[in-house]
Order: C-alpha cells, then structure tokens, then sequence
C-alpha cells in the first residue's frame, strides 16, 4: 500500500498505545481514520484530541471479541466512508499465570480479545477490502513472544494467541498472493514498548470475572526470573523499550513497503532469542 492520502484506516485497540499512535500518524498522512476500542471514555478523548488536530476521525465502542461488534464496526466505516483500505488488528490484553492456574473463563476472555478478535477482523473485512479491488493492506499486532520459544512476560495465553496470529497471517499471505488480490498483509511482532497492555483487564466482562474462591496469586514471572537469572533491568539496557510513537512510526514505513514481517526491535538479544528457537527446531533434522 504505497499512498495513504484520503484512504481509510480502521483501528482496533486505538485508545492508548501502539494503536493510537498509529491512528495520529495515519491522520497525518491523510487518511481518515476510524479508531475502535471498549474503553469509551479514552476512546472519546482521543478522537477529541485528534479533531482538534485536524483529522478526519470517528470513534466506534468496539468490544473486538464480540462478532457482532466487529460487523457493526464494518458496517459504520462503509456508511460513513464507503470503502475502508487499511485494517489494523491491534487489540490485546495480558493476564499472566503458570497455565495450570488459569481458569476456563482467562482462556475465554484473553483468547477472545487476543485471537478472537483477530479472526473477526479477516473474516469480515476481508471480503470487503477483495470486492473493492484496490490496493489494501492488513496489519496483525502479534508479538516477539509469537517468534520465540514459550511466553514470556505475557503469558501463556497471550504467547499462544501470539504465534497463532503469526501462522494466520502467513497462511492469508499466501492465499491472497494465490489469488492474486490486491490486498497485501503484515504481521508486526514488537519488542518491549511501553504501553497500558497490562491494565487490559479493568474491561474485563462481568461473565466471565473469576468468582472469589477461583482467584489465585500467581508468582509466575518472578519464579521463572529468578530461575533463569534474568535481570529485566539488564535486558532493557540491552533491548530498550521504545514509545508507542515510535512503534507506530516503523510500523507504517514497513506497510508501505509491503514487508510481511514486521519487527520494532531487531537488536542481538532478540535476534538470539527467535535463533535459539529455530537452532532447536533445526537440530532435529539432524539426529
């Protein structure tokens, strides 16, 4: 997707971080931008800001695990725009658990807004964005906990929705370049950046909070960093953490060049982190 001018760019988790930096940097590139998200009174706050800015803006409340939300989503931006040319599938939350621990209901909260929302967004956009027939891009937020062994920081959950946006992003590559659509997609799979993912949570539904008995304190970070000796401090030296804006920056130069894989951070101790993964993958060719 070379030219954003006058396109349009629907936004899901646009309330804060990467997503709204995204949203403000697609305005100043002159597309019309629809932000999605479930935190209405951030949501009206950063549309406000972005009217004052100039930009062409509409806020949708938007729960993304929820099908029908994702339809009405499509359905405003086409009434309000008529066509819609740049999809970015943003919305995450964290919850972070040994996998034991987490109840039935984590796995459907999380997995809904995590991977759920994800595939609401290819099924119902997709069609859309082949039946217009011009040059259109899908952006897929997964994660470098989608590249590397295990979860990190974010989890179990987080870390399997993660890989599984990765595969599906792949697997759309190749069966929209079969096709020979016009529509192209990346994955981005950030670094550290410094968002409010962890406090995702505040929103979760009253349906599926745990009840009082199934809480448990887990202590699954710091068994595993004091396990492996990992000093968080010493890592941000050696991989720092970048703004969202800055995210948002590499995210939409990458876009235009139509690149598949999308990284914020391409430093030794991530690139060690993704080898030391395949290397294992590799070695059992061999034996």
């Amino acid at each position: 997707m070379k030219e954003f001018k006058d396109k349009v760019a629907v936004i899901t988790g646009a309330a804060s971080g990467i997503g709204m930096e995204l949203a403000r940097l697609c305005a100043k590139e002159g597309l019309k931008v629809v932000l999605a998200d479930i935190d209405t009174k951030r949501l009206l706050r950063v549309e406000r800001r972005m009217k004052r800015e100039g930009a062409p803006v509409l806020a949708v409340e938007t729960d993304v695990s929820r099908r029908e939300d994702i339809e009405k989503l499509a359905k405003i931006t086409l009434d309000t725009y008529g066509e819609v040319h740049l999809l970015v599938n943003n919305a995450a939350v964290g919850n972070t658990k040994y996998i034991w621990n987490y109840t039935l209901k984590d796995w459907e909260w999380q997995l809904g807004v995590d991977l759920l929302s994800v595939i609401h967004g290819i099924r119902i956009f997709v069609p859309i964005m082949l039946k217009q027939d011009n040059d259109c891009h899908i952006v897929n937020v997964s994660s470098i906990e989608g590249l590397i062994k295990g979860s990190g920081p974010g989890g179990a959950i987080y870390g399997l929705s993660k890989h599984a946006i990765v595969s599906l992003t792949e697997t759309l590559s190749i069966e929209l370049e079969a096709i020979g659509a016009k529509l192209k997609v990346s994955v981005v799979c950030p670094g550290w950046v410094s968002t409010r993912i962890v406090y995702g949570d505040i929103h979760r539904p009253d349906k599926l909070q745990n009840p009082q008995e199934e809480q448990i304190v887990d202590t699954r970070n710091q068994d595993i960093f004091a396990k492996i000796d990992f000093d968080i401090e010493e890592a941000l030296k050696l991989s720092p953490a970048i703004t969202p804006a800055r995210a948002a920056e590499i995210i939409l130069k990458e876009v235009k060049d139509e690149k598949l894989y999308i990284l914020t951070h391409k430093d030794d101790l991530m690139r060690g982190q993704v080898k030391e993964r395949f290397d294992e993958i590799l070695k059992v060719f061999d034996t």
